[in-house]
């Protein structure tokens, strides 16, 4: 498994990286690849997701400096922002994972082991994708897979500004409360921490060696 740290980067530019890593992983050019990132303020909206669930028009999401775009994967309406950790698993879904559930359920459990590493326990619940704490749901999973291969994937809140989420229902979920590690721990979380933490986590649930990390020259 590559692991591709980009730090903060564009959303656009990052949708058009993730779709290159997904052609050379659909044919064995690179391994599976953790692209890790941060994006500035942008809504994404899934392809079974309701327009109604983004509370203000676009044109004035873009006046206060948040992009908006429909996008491939599955779900409805999110947030992604400075502070939040963005990860987009390119792996293919058919070699020992038996399809996208089992998928999903490994992000899930990826990031559950996480939160333990920093005392904050988190769950999965029933008919709902993403990560639960009992402060509100803290990690959100949304992805697509083409060709055998996933592409999009998680967004933890870790230092994040939840006030960006009053922009829209999150994941479509009416009443849904927002949480980020900063907030259930009273302090700000060291970003390079959580990325650590993350990779190893990843490698051993979805037993992957980890290979290198990896510079955009992949591409």
């Amino acid at each position: 498994m590559n692991i591709l740290d980009l730090d903060r980067k564009d959303y656009k530019e990052t949708w058009d990286l993730q779709r290159a890593i997904h052609e050379k992983r659909v044919n064995n050019r690179v391994p599976n690849t953790l692209v890790l990132v941060e994006h500035n303020p942008v809504i994404t909206m899934g392809k079974s997701g309701q327009q109604d669930n983004v509370l203000f028009p676009v044109h004035f999401l873009r006046e206060k400096g948040v992009d908006f775009y429909h996008i491939e994967r599955g779900g409805d309406a999110t947030y992604h922002g400075p502070g939040q950790l963005v990860g987009y698993p390119i792996f293919n879904v058919r070699d020992g994972l038996a399809g996208i559930k089992p998928f999903i359920s490994k992000i899930e459990e990826s990031i559950i082991a996480t939160l333990v590493d920093f005392d904050i326990k988190a769950e999965k619940r029933e008919k709902m994708i993403g990560v639960w704490t009992e402060k509100g749901k803290i990690c959100s999973v949304g992805v697509a897979v083409k060709r055998w291969v996933s592409f999009h994937g998680f967004a933890l809140n870790v230092n994040t500004d939840l006030a960006y989420f009053d922009l829209i229902v999150p994941c479509g979920l009416k009443n849904v409360e927002m949480t980020s590690m900063q907030q259930i721990l009273g302090r700000e979380i060291s970003m390079d921490e959580v990325k650590k933490s993350i990779i190893i986590k990843f490698g051993k649930v979805f037993n992957q060696d980890i290979s290198k990390t990896c510079s955009e020259e992949i591409i």
